[in-house]
């Protein structure tokens, strides 16, 4: 059974300045450049505490752990944050528009503690590996702050829409919190109450990891009996998942079309609209789009069926033909990650990339089989969009 709550979290104050001048995207989404402009845009920024800034000389007592922790501290002592006088669960809506498509959309899903359980209990499954760095990084930060920044991103099964229409009775109201992200995402909140009915209505589900592995991992790792997740359901027309391309460098790709012909048809097209087409008619056999200085083909699978695409792709391509292994794929080394097809195929015709490989998102439902049936997919196998902001609502666990 999966069993949430309600709870009081702390929100930035009104006098803390506008709300998406102290928000961020994710922590492991915010790249140097990112970091940069969330210091510039105010003192109150999430950034300071959730990925501040490693001195040469940090020690024991004096390092990014501690800094963090005293300025949190510092924050709910002068006001910047306040905690709300009742607890409740948060309806959390994100308007967006889907990159390469065009498409408008709302994703509907809410905020409250879920209990934290291993995997081992078959309540919470996992779809990704996680790696041993971001885990270690997350439990210090964790033990010194002892709180929750940003929330773990759950799908649920509601088929029938139940508690997205819940959501939507709160969402006639004026939210509590409104927010413009830098990908022209549109973030809305609003407070449900005790939410003693999504209590009843989630009982029986069982929650997919869809973004978040290394936090609940360190959850579990801590001790943590329960921690801040935002729930979305698998069955909702908002949820989207895009592709992300892989771009391979540093490796000997001569005779590389000619060894795949083993086991893919190679075929050659004229662009983009022509892999986009094959991936809507192949069915359940992989294509996998290869883009190679200003050459484009599609390589499709003469035996398997049913298969992961990206599984196809690293496991036969990148692995048995070019003999990338899974340390490299973890270590990234020879592989970098890039959303966006036009873009990807940029990086090869430009010639930053040897081999631009082009993937069909994965499905919501490929999703969801894999991990119910104990399965894991490569790493940034899934990139569900938009990412769920960092700051909106904290949770310091008592």
């Amino acid at each position: 059974m999966a069993k949430i709550f309600s709870f009081q979290p702390y929100r930035y104050a009104l006098g803390a300045g506008p709300l998406q001048d102290l928000v961020t995207q994710p922590y492991d989404k915010i790249s140097p450049a990112m970091r940069a402009r969330y210091l510039s845009l105010s003192p109150n920024n999430l950034v300071r505490v959730i990925l501040g800034e490693r001195h040469p000389d940090d020690s024991d007592t004096d390092n990014v752990y501690t800094r963090a922790a005293r300025i949190m501290n510092e924050w709910i002592a002068s006001g910047v944050w306040v905690r709300d006088p009742e607890p409740g669960m948060f309806a959390y809506f994100q308007e967006f528009v889907v990159p390469d498509t065009g498409e408008r959309l709302v994703r509907k899903g809410f905020v409250a503690l879920g209990e934290v359980v291993e995997y081992s209990a078959g309540i919470v499954f996992r779809h990704e590996q996680t790696l041993s760095g971001p885990k270690a990084d997350r439990i210090e930060l964790l033990r010194h702050t002892n709180t929750h920044f940003e929330p773990i991103f759950m799908l649920y099964p509601d088929p029938a829409r139940a508690i997205d229409a819940l959501l939507d009775q709160a969402a006639s109201a004026p939210p509590i919190a409104e927010v413009t992200d830098e990908y022209g995402a549109i973030h809305r909140m609003w407070k449900l109450g005790a939410g003693e009915r999504i209590q009843e209505l989630m009982a029986n589900k069982k929650l997919v990891i869809a973004d978040g592995h290394h936090r609940y991992e360190t959850a579990v790792a801590c001790g943590s009996d329960r921690m801040m997740m935002a729930f979305v359901n698998m069955h909702s027309p908002g949820l989207r998942i895009l592709a992300t391309h892989r771009l391979v460098s540093g490796v000997e790709t001569n005779g590389f079309l000619e060894a795949a012909e083993q086991d893919f048809t190679v075929t050659p097209i004229p662009g983009v609209d022509a892999l986009k087409a094959a991936w809507a008619s192949v069915g359940d056999r992989s294509i996998i789009g290869a883009a190679i200085g200003d050459k484009l083909y599609t390589l499709e699978d003469r035996y398997a069926c049913g298969a992961l695409d990206v599984r196809v792709l690293h496991e036969r391509l990148m692995g048995g033909v070019l003999g990338i292994s899974e340390a490299a794929v973890r270590d990234e080394k020879h592989i970098r990650y890039i959303r966006g097809i036009d873009a990807a195929v940029e990086e090869a015709r430009k010639g930053a990339a040897q081999i631009a490989f082009l993937l069909r998102p994965a499905s919501v439902e490929q999703v969801a089989k894999t991990s119910i049936a104990g399965g894991v997919m490569p790493q940034k196998s899934t990139d569900f969009y938009p990412k769920l902001l960092s700051g909106m609502v904290m949770y310091k666990v008592e």
